[in-house]
C-alpha cells in the first residue's frame, strides 16, 4: 500500500486502496455522456486510471477507440474490448498521441504534488495537436460537507465518513460503501483545489481550461496554452 492509502473488504485491494470487486459493482453514471458531448465522434481516447473499465466499456459502446491505462493488473483483467496498458500514470510515455486524454476519478487532486504534476505532464505528452484533456474535479463542498451519504437507486450506500487534515494542505478521506451483502472502505489522500488553484495547476504544465462541461464545474475541458 502507498503511505496514507488503504482499503478493506472482499477481494483484491490495489496500492491506492481501491477494491476491485467494489468497482466492478459500481454503476458508471452520466460521465460517458459528458465526455461524448465534449469530443468528436469516434475520437481516439487515452483513459488514465481506467480501473475495471466502467467508463471504458461505455465509451467503446459510443464508438470511441480507447487505450485504457491502470497500474493494477487485477483491475485491467476486467477491461474488455480496449487496448490495455499497465503502469503508473505519472511515468507513462507511449510515444504516441491521442485526440482526447481522460483524467477522471479526481486524480488531479492527488495528495502528492509530484505525482499530480507527473500525471498532468503525461496528459500533455500524449495530447495530439488540436486535442483536449478532460479532467474530473471534486465538488465544491467535497472536503467540508462531512459526514454525508448517498443511497444509490441500485441499492448501495456510499458514505464520506471523515475528512481529516494531515498537513501541507492535504486531507485524509475515509469512504464507506455499504451493500446488502458486503461492505468496503477506502482511505486516501486528497488535496482540495479551488477553481483558481486548479487552473493554476494546469498552467504549470502548459494547459488552460477551455470550458467547464457541467454546471457544478466538476468536469473541465483543457487544451494546450497558446
Amino acid at each position: 500500500m502507498r503511505a496514507g492509502y488503504e482499503g478493506t473488504g472482499p477481494g483484491a485491494i490495489t496500492p491506492d486502496g481501491c477494491a476491485v470487486e467494489l468497482y466492478a459493482r459500481l454503476p458508471v453514471g452520466d460521465e460517458p455522456d459528458v465526455i461524448a458531448a465534449a469530443v468528436p465522434a469516434g475520437a481516439r481516447i487515452l483513459e488514465l486510471g481506467c480501473g475495471v473499465g466502467r467508463m471504458t466499456h461505455a465509451l467503446l459502446e459510443r464508438g470511441f477507440e480507447v487505450t485504457a491505462v491502470d497500474e493494477s493488473a487485477e483491475m485491467l483483467e476486467r477491461v474488455r474490448g480496449a487496448r490495455t496498458i499497465r503502469g503508473p500514470i505519472e511515468r507513462l510515455d507511449l510515444g504516441e498521441t491521442f485526440d482526447v486524454v481522460l483524467l477522471a476519478s479526481f486524480l488531479v487532486h492527488a495528495g502528492d504534488e509530484e505525482i499530480r504534476r507527473g500525471m498532468l505532464r503525461t496528459c500533455v505528452r500524449h495530447l495530439a495537436e488540436g486535442g483536449c484533456v478532460l479532467i474530473q474535479r471534486e465538488g465544491a463542498d467535497y472536503h467540508t460537507n462531512v459526514p454525508r451519504e448517498r443511497t444509490d437507486p441500485s441499492g448501495f450506500t456510499v458514505r464520506i465518513a471523515s475528512v481529516e487534515p494531515v498537513g501541507d494542505g492535504v486531507d485524509s478521506v475515509h469512504v464507506e460503501y455499504v451493500f446488502p451483502d458486503a461492505t468496503w472502505t477506502q482511505t486516501f489522500r486528497s488535496r482540495p483545489l479551488t477553481p483558481e488553484q486548479f487552473e493554476g495547476v494546469l498552467a504549470e504544465t502548459g494547459l488552460r481550461v477551455d470550458r467547464y462541461l457541467t454546471e457544478d464545474g466538476m468536469w473541465a475541458r483543457a487544451v494546450r496554452m497558446a
